[in-house]
């Protein structure tokens, strides 16, 4: 298996830490985000790994250099274009080419989940929990097929609206079949800046995509600040 590890947000609401540091770099209980990562990455036997960056990608990119973790990295270089999740999996395309599952992870998820419990299926598996989420993707009971999205705040659905509704935890694992699926929903929709989330939706129609809840691990999301206290309390 092959990683990639998104840390290419700004990380708005965390500033003003993101004002001069990079969200990645944002530490919890005295250890950089992407560190963390990278640890869990490695222990669970990968060892090639893309990481993209955009936003201060410079102090990323010594923060890497700095540090052995015994991975091959290669750096997915985002500064002139952010393209979001699906844009920059697309792009990285030849830095994961192969046979291999890749584990995508988000740089801002601190857990402490052994990321071998999260075993490919179908095109795509993802981790998700019943947890609070105005944003819940929404699943066949029977299966954990993924059939559709919610808002539960604003009503819009997209897709199959019945279902079991779950949030999604910022890990998953593709196939790489998933790149001439993401070459053509970037045409669809003219653009090469997308998110995975809207992919997998608009998939999920015909293709096999999953959802994967799993239990007794930590996890926090460290989106803001109070989020990142809470983190630094579950970690110390």
């Amino acid at each position: 298996m092959k990683a990639m590890i998104f840390a290419a947000g700004e990380g708005t609401r965390l500033r003003p830490l993101t004002l001069t540091k990079p969200k990645a770099l944002v530490e919890v209980a005295g250890k950089p985000m992407l560190g963390r990562v990278l640890e869990a990455v490695r222990a669970a036997g990968i060892r090639d790994v893309v990481v993209n960056v955009h936003y201060l990608a410079e102090q990323i990119i010594d923060y890497l250099e700095a540090n052995d973790f015994g991975l091959n990295i290669r750096i997915a270089d985002e500064r002139r274009r952010l393209l979001d999740t699906g844009g920059g999996l697309l792009a990285a395309r030849d830095m994961l080419a192969g046979n291999e599952p890749i584990l995508l992870h988000n740089a801002d998820i601190c857990t402490d989940l052994d990321l071998t419990r999260l075993e490919p299926r179908g095109i795509a598996k993802l981790l998700v929990a019943d947890r609070d989420s105005s944003r819940r993707l929404i699943f066949n009971p029977d299966d954990m097929r993924l059939r559709g999205w919610v808002n539960e705040r604003s009503g819009e659905t997209r897709g199959c609206a019945e279902g079991l509704r779950r949030a999604f935890n910022g890990i998953h694992v593709v196939s790489p079949d998933i790149f001439p699926l993401l070459e053509r929903y970037s045409r669809s929709i003219d653009s090469d800046v997308f998110s995975l989330t809207p992919f997998y939706v608009a998939a999920a129609a015909v293709e096999p995509i999953y959802g994967c809840s799993l239990t007794g691990y930590r996890w926090h999301d460290v989106g803001d600040l109070q989020k990142l206290a809470a983190a630094n309390a579950a970690f110390q």
